[in-house]
């Protein structure tokens, strides 16, 4: 069974800047490769996400193509950044955007996004790694994905300190460890869910 992966950067850095949340995204999607998966990932803020709820804000917003890139596949990655201990603007964009899957709950009771796994991924500099995961896993399970057991990656630096995850020599045993079981478990998750769908709850 094939499985396709898709990753959103959510840096508020554009373009080809150097990001640690764009390296550790990486790192998750080579570890689902590895049991796999093909992959893909997109840096949000280098296209037009338009603020809203809808799943097109009409005029040239470009959400509706990374939406798409999100429907067609089983996994999805979320990364984002800590700043101020919260989730970057870009993250919570992203969010508000999938608000409108609420409004596709098919008449079986099923949301579209039944059946897809979810992995957040969360850098920075400061604490807050532990919140920031708990808002935006919060969100992705309301708007109807799935969150595999454990391993939730993360990496927080020495506050206020020089180096970024980027700039790592190695990446740490424990930050590891838990892109290996993030992986394996969305990875085992997606198939199990493909091959058994959730049932209809209006049944």
């Amino acid at each position: 069974m094939t499985l396709n992966a898709f990753g959103l950067n959510c840096t508020l850095k554009a373009g080809g800047a150097p990001s640690s949340t764009q390296t550790l995204l990486d790192q998750v999607l080579s570890a689902m490769a590895g049991h796999g998966a093909t992959t893909d990932s997109a840096r949000v803020v280098d296209h037009d996400v338009r603020p809203g709820v809808t799943a097109d804000e009409g005029g040239d917003d470009q959400w509706p193509a990374l939406r798409q890139r999100i429907m067609d596949a089983q996994l999805f990655v979320l990364a984002t950044p800590i700043w101020l201990g919260h989730p970057s603007s870009v993250a919570q964009r992203v969010l508000e955007r999938l608000d409108a899957v609420l409004g596709e709950i098919g008449d079986d009771g099923c949301y579209p996004t039944f059946g897809k796994v979810a992995v957040v991924a969360v850098v920075g500099n400061e604490d807050g790694a532990h919140h920031v995961h708990a808002q935006l896993q919060q969100g992705l399970i309301d708007v109807g994905f799935t969150i595999p057991a454990g391993g939730h990656p993360y990496w927080v630096g020495e506050a206020m300190g020089g180096v970024d995850y980027k700039d790592l020599d190695r990446v740490p045993e424990t930050v590891a460890g838990n892109i290996r079981t993030a992986a394996s478990n969305a990875v085992h998750l997606a198939r199990l869910l493909q091959q058994t769908p959730y049932p209809s709850p209006n049944r």
